[in-house]
């Protein structure tokens, strides 16, 4: 009993520090850091263990196919230069850095376990800065680079990760030997990811349910997971690409009901893996502590501090000199038709066909706006996690000081880069130009345009209302400069004092028991359906 009573309680504060942080405008996940320094040398926790090898399988699956459901295609084609330059080079250049300051400081680790460590720590964490962004304007291409980093880049440092244990638990490590079958888990982990997600679209037909359907999604990404890592593919590849597909091809075979309800299902599990991750990992640290012996103490945090200043500086140093920027792809051509404007909003609402000129250099604001957003996070937790703690041959070479190294490091980053990320920004004044603002209102006047056509020829006078209240909207877009139509539909207001009233009413009968719960539950679901017709505000 003891242990449910403190789940709900970490559960309640965790929920408690992620509305501190949306207060303060930092990223929820710091205070969770905190929140796991606190239960590192609170007296009296839960020894709480999770297997090593569910680790990346529980918190990776479904964060990976929660981020690629997010993600725009044509926007990371667009971007595919920047993208590439820190997914990959950026997370090379640190897990390189990272094992040769490790090396020299720890002369006797294996450099299979430095290369690991440098692994576990070179991916950022799009949690945490997205979280931030969200309170900031930010040019639309630079959440979109943060995003796309923050999808490939776990697959980069998996891949090095996993080749690195290999090699620590097998002793010895030639490229010959592993490249052949390297290649082959790459290619086929990108086929393979489609083919999943068209089963999986296939599978949703017969799940009109909200429950099932739900239950099903993470059904499908933790069976994507295991089937890959079964077959010897890279897991994280295989996910992404699953999650890429389906959301490219699900949203005209969902019904909204099911697709509204997963929508607020799956925040909530991604906010519950990172209060498990912060807890299981603050679990560890305080044996880990009472361990070292008093000599180790000032060696450990050595080595913990060295790795968190390598982390963030080859970021930097990898984002910031104007060559840099030019090699990851900053300047790189965003295809634009010709004979289109170059402002990136206009080139996003039109599309992005074959042809034309760049769009305009993002500059060093920006550069050292991207530089600063690389706080770590569940994923480099989840890889902590994973490393045996038995076996064989013992545990994993140095598990201890790579686990206390990573928890630092996590910490460091989002303590000291995600509590001071909005004030620079602020600083900054980094202009958005708002595309996606712009394609919605464009977007909005094609679909209501449409709509009005699809009610010709019907006399009814409840169609007659429709096609005048889409026309407004219309008509509106036609006088607009740019042809964008209005945020919301011109009966919105009236709808919403409307349904008010009738809530109202229904709570007054309720009350004097003139209709009884059951009734009074099915017309309360009628109004939020009406209600949710009407065109989200903003706050929501």
């Amino acid at each position: 009993m003891f242990v449910f009573e403190w789940v709900v309680g970490v559960l309640v504060g965790a929920v408690l520090l992620a509305a501190l942080a949306r207060r303060v405008g930092a990223p929820y996940p710091a205070f969770l850091a905190l929140g796991g320094v606190v239960l590192a040398v609170m007296p009296g926790v839960p020894n709480l263990r999770l297997d090593p090898e569910l680790a990346l399988t529980l918190f990776l699956a479904p964060v990976l196919v929660d981020a690629g459901y997010g993600t725009s295609l044509r926007d990371m084609r667009i971007n595919w230069r920047p993208i590439a330059g820190l997914a990959v080079g950026a997370v090379a250049a640190t897990t390189v850095a990272v094992a040769i300051v490790v090396k020299l400081l720890v002369a006797d680790i294996p450099i299979s376990a430095a290369i690991v460590l440098g692994a576990i720590v070179a991916p950022p964490d799009a949690v945490a800065a997205l979280s931030v962004l969200a309170h900031v304007p930010l040019p639309h291409r630079l959440t979109t680079i943060l995003r796309g980093e923050s999808l490939l880049n776990d697959a980069a440092s998996l891949l090095i990760y996993r080749l690195g244990v290999t090699a620590a638990a097998t002793g010895h490590f030639t490229l010959s030997e592993v490249a052949p079958a390297f290649l082959l888990g790459v290619v086929g982990s990108l086929i393979a990811g489609p083919v999943f997600a068209r089963l999986y679209l296939w599978s949703i037909r017969w799940v009109p349910d909200p429950a099932s359907s739900i239950i099903l999604q993470f059904a499908a990404a933790f069976g994507v997971w295991i089937a890959a890592e079964a077959a010897g593919l890279s897991a994280v590849l295989t996910v992404v690409t699953f999650a890429v597909t389906v959301a490219r091809y699900s949203p005209e075979r969902t019904a909204p009901r099911p697709r509204v309800l997963s929508y607020a299902v799956w925040e909530t599990a991604i906010f519950v893996l990172n209060v498990m991750a912060f807890v299981l990992i603050g679990n560890q640290i305080g044996p880990i502590i009472e361990r070292l012996h008093a000599d180790q103490h000032l060696s450990h945090a050595l080595v913990a501090g060295s790795v968190l200043l390598t982390v963030v500086l080859v970021r930097i140093a990898w984002v910031l000199p104007a060559s840099g920027i030019r090699r990851m792809g900053f300047a790189a051509k965003a295809r634009v038709p010709k004979g289109e404007s170059s402002d990136l909003g206009d080139a996003f609402r039109k599309g992005i066909a074959a042809g034309g000129r760049e769009p305009p250099d993002l500059g060093p604001g920006a550069g050292f706006a991207v530089s600063w957003a690389g706080m770590r996070g569940l994923v480099t937790i989840a890889g902590a996690l994973a490393l045996p703690e038995s076996g064989p041959n013992g545990g994993f070479p140095y598990r201890d000081l790579i686990v206390l190294t990573a928890f630092t490091v996590v910490l460091g980053t989002l303590v000291i880069q995600g509590l001071t990320l909005r004030p620079l920004l602020a600083w900054l004044k980094l202009e958005d130009t708002d595309p996606v603002g712009h394609e919605v209102g464009w977007g909005r006047a094609e679909a209501y345009g449409a709509a009005i056509s699809s009610l010709e020829g019907d006399d009814s006078d409840i169609a007659k209302a429709l096609r005048r209240e889409f026309r407004l909207v219309v008509e509106e877009a036609e006088e607009h400069e740019e042809g964008l139509a209005p945020e919301k539909l011109p009966a919105d207001d009236a709808r919403r004092r409307a349904i008010q009233a009738a809530r109202e009413r229904v709570l007054a009968l309720r009350r004097t028991g003139e209709i009884g719960d059951d009734a009074f539950f099915i017309l309360e679901q009628e109004f939020d359906w009406t209600e949710l017709s009407a065109t989200p505000r903003a706050e929501t």
